[in-house]
């Protein structure tokens, strides 16, 4: 920055004498500067492209706390570490007068919060853009909130900050040139504005009827029927408990700069949500800077004594105290034009004109409300009557009368008692969450699951033993407890960050809930589940069977079927097979397509399982056995024909009509083995010396070891297969490739 007749040049390098080392950063004490804008128009006042001292914070002022700014103003900053420029940023300008101004009072525009900066531009056009005459004193107010608490100087220190060095012929620390194609040089140079002023400035206050709608939060404070008390009050208990909140030296307030002492309203009837402009990309490392900002731009450029908030709140959630006098007592704030006689304002850091404000913020509001609310035993969910101390319009065209009694819900918006867009769209949309969170009950309370039990229909059936896990959407910094309900009496009793509580049931029916109770004492309770505890195993009423069935036929791989029943006396859920692969059913299915190896003892074990995880095993062992033709009785003439395609390399074939192969054997299901062609014939078919089927062998396409029919029977036994050939006319022959029982 170049101050102009030998002034003060500012440069980027290290710290001589107060640098902390690598484990920290200097302490910095706030400063506000203050920069004239100038122009040779009536309608125009600017700021060309300006190095500066580091600042975070800007906002512009004027002379004349009761002129109105009837234009606009826009800035662009430098980013102190990147040393780009940002996009032109709107201020918001149509901020409510005060009643009484005082010396040492000025008109302003909101405080915009930039982050770290290092360079400013500014313009400002009247609202007609070339005529009309802007306020007098027009400059621009820089804050920089600097390093003031413990915690701030374990940061990591920037790469470099700025320092002063005399210089009869300085030039501007930003080479960009401006837009006007000027030195960027203020010519009546820049101001520091003192951190202790000697003159004390009153909490200005409010009744001018403003017209114009504004965007963001603190209005002087108005005149009131009711009266505010001299005299520090006692704090009442409140119906819900206090939030954590970081103090005003926790934040690192400078109190010289509001030496008057505070004034008290009787008590704290609705409390009216803020927003305060400016970024939403902000660390919440940062918040306490921001605050130091806010507070020394309403003391030292508004001339108010202190900052108008009574308290203020983080994207992450941290409450920070406002407005000095006791955060446990009924301060007179400066938030809400008109309104501030009989409530409390709460602001959120950030711009919620199209972003949401985030969970934990909204928690915390509603934590600081309930508890305010609650002192004076206000239903944070209610609506109460408030008397006017302004006559004005709100943001929704609604005429409010100086003295007249209007209703107002306890939770209400900045925009609802003045013409504001604040707290911005999106966070006003979500009031009612707030409002609902504040009051109580606990809001989307729901079972999620219950563990070591499983639900069939509508009913859970579990061995006793029951794990509940649940859900809500009121977030637990807001909720006492959370009780687990049996039977209508509470079993088991969790913190408000739970989630979960297991019980033993005992055997029988039951009914299961969890209710939640709200910090305010309300509760609420999920509708009841019904459980079932039993410990009764299913049973197998038919255990592991394996029958032949229709397929082709591998010596490592015979079709079969398995076959099994399974019951329970409460609800069956599924059958897994376990040996010799593994498989899952359903409880209604009681078969499946399966292969087995031939010639080997293989082990069915299944095991059946019930809703509430009783389970009960049944194995059965079974060996398939190839019968080649040649362990068949012949009748009649039979060919031997050798091919791998044939079961064992061979078989045989006959066209001769009546001739016959019989196998003997002892087991509980058997299957005739083929090939099959377009020309191959027809067969009959004789169990146990009865005619029970005839065979026809003939297939379009050539196909071998086709297991073409088949017999079970209920339990194992001594039987004889014979097959008889027909002799088909045109296409006698049949080829046999032995027969595959199961013992």
């Amino acid at each position: 920055m170049v101050l102009g007749g030998g002034g003060v040049v500012t440069y980027a390098v290290a710290s001589p004498s107060d640098d902390p080392g690598p484990s920290g950063r200097a302490k910095r004490p706030v400063k506000v500067y203050d920069l004239a804008l100038k122009g040779a128009t009536g309608g125009k006042r600017e700021l060309p492209r300006t190095g500066t001292k580091q600042f975070s914070l800007v906002g512009v002022s004027w002379t004349g706390a009761v002129k109105r700014l009837e234009g606009k103003a826009q800035v662009r900053t430098r980013d102190l570490e990147s040393g780009s420029w940002s996009a032109w940023r709107d201020l918001e300008v149509d901020i409510a007068p005060p009643e009484d101004p005082e010396a040492g009072m000025r008109g302003a525009s909101e405080p915009l919060w930039v982050g770290p900066s290092d360079g400013v531009e500014v313009q400002v056009l009247h609202e007609d853009g070339t005529t009309g005459v802007l306020p007098k004193g027009l400059e621009v107010n820089l804050v920089d909130p600097g390093v003031v608490t413990d915690a701030e100087t374990k940061a990591t220190e920037p790469a470099a900050f700025v320092a002063e060095e005399s210089s009869p012929a300085a030039t501007p620390s930003d080479t960009t040139a401006p837009t006007d194609g000027t030195t960027a040089t203020p010519t009546d140079g820049q101001t520091t504005t003192s951190p202790a002023p000697t003159d004390t400035t009153a909490t200005p206050t409010d009744s001018a009827s403003p017209s114009a709608t504004t965007s963001t939060s603190p209005s002087p404070t108005a005149t009131s029927p009711t009266a505010t008390t001299p005299t520090t009050p006692t704090a009442p208990p409140s119906t819900a408990p206090k939030p954590p909140v970081t103090s005003r030296a926790g934040w690192g307030a400078d109190e010289s700069l509001s030496p008057d002492p505070s004034e008290y309203n009787a008590d704290v009837k609705a409390v009216f949500v803020h927003h305060t402009d400016g970024a939403n990309t902000y660390s919440c490392a940062d918040s306490a800077s921001i605050v130091r900002g806010i507070y020394a731009y309403h003391t030292q450029v508004n001339g108010w004594n202190d900052i108008g908030y009574n308290f203020l709140v983080d994207k992450c959630g941290t409450v920070f105290e406002g407005r000095k006098g006791g955060m446990d007592l009924p301060v007179l704030g400066a938030h809400t034009y008109g309104w501030n006689r009989e409530s409390a304002g709460i602001a959120v850091l950030g711009e919620y004109g199209t972003t949401s404000a985030s969970n934990a913020a909204l928690a915390s509001i509603a934590r600081v409300a309930a508890w305010k609310l609650g002192q004076y035993g206000g239903d944070p969910a209610g609506t109460v009557q408030l008397t006017s101390g302004a006559t004005q319009k709100n943001y929704f065209g609604t005429s409010y009368t100086a003295g007249s009694t209007y209703t107002f819900h306890r939770i209400s918006g900045h925009r609802d008692g003045y013409n504001t867009q604040c707290p911005g769209n999106s966070l006003y949309s979500q009031l009612p969450t707030v409002r609902a969170w504040a009051a109580g009950p606990v809001q989307g309370l729901k079972v999620a699951s219950v563990g070591g039990a499983g639900l069939s229909g509508s009913t859970y059936y579990t061995k006793g033993a029951i794990s509940v896990k649940w859900t809500a959407t009121t977030p637990s910094s807001l909720i006492k407890n959370f009780q687990l309900v049996v039977d209508g009496k509470t079993v088991a009793t969790t913190s408000g960050t739970a989630t979960s509580a297991n019980t033993t049931l005992a055997l029988g029916s039951h009914t299961v809930a969890v209710r939640a109770v709200h910090q305010s004492g309300k509760t609420v309770t999920t509708a009841a589940l019904n459980v079932v505890a039993e410990t009764t195993a299913p049973t197998f009423t038919t255990t592991p069977k394996l029958s032949l069935r229709t397929g082709t036929v591998n010596t490592t791989a015979v079709p079969v079927t398995l076959g099994w029943k399974a019951t329970d006396n409460k609800a069956l859920r599924e059958v897994k097979l376990t040996s010799p692969a593994a498989a899952t059913f359903g409880p209604t299915t009681t078969a499946s397509y399966r292969t087995a190896k031939s010639g080997t003892a293989t082990t069915w074990s299944m095991q059946a399982f019930d809703f509430a995880g009783n389970y009960r095993t049944a194995s059965a062992s079974y060996t398939p056995v190839i019968l080649q033709e040649s362990s068949a009785v012949k009748y009649g003439s039979w060919t031997t024909r050798s091919s791998t395609s044939y079961l064992g390399g061979k078989s045989y074939s006959s066209g001769s009509k009546g001739a016959s192969l019989t196998w003997t054997f002892t087991g509980r299901s058997a299957s005739w083995v083929v090939s099959r062609a377009s020309s191959s014939g027809q067969a009959y078919v004789y169990v146990d010396g009865v005619k029970v089927s005839t065979v026809d062998l003939k297939s379009s396409t050539t196909l071998y070891r086709q297991a073409i029919w088949t017999k079970t029977w209920s339990s194992s036994a001594k039987h004889t297969v014979k097959i008889v050939v027909v002799g088909t006319s045109g296409r006698p022959t049949i080829t046999t490739d032995g027969l595959v029982y199961i013992k």
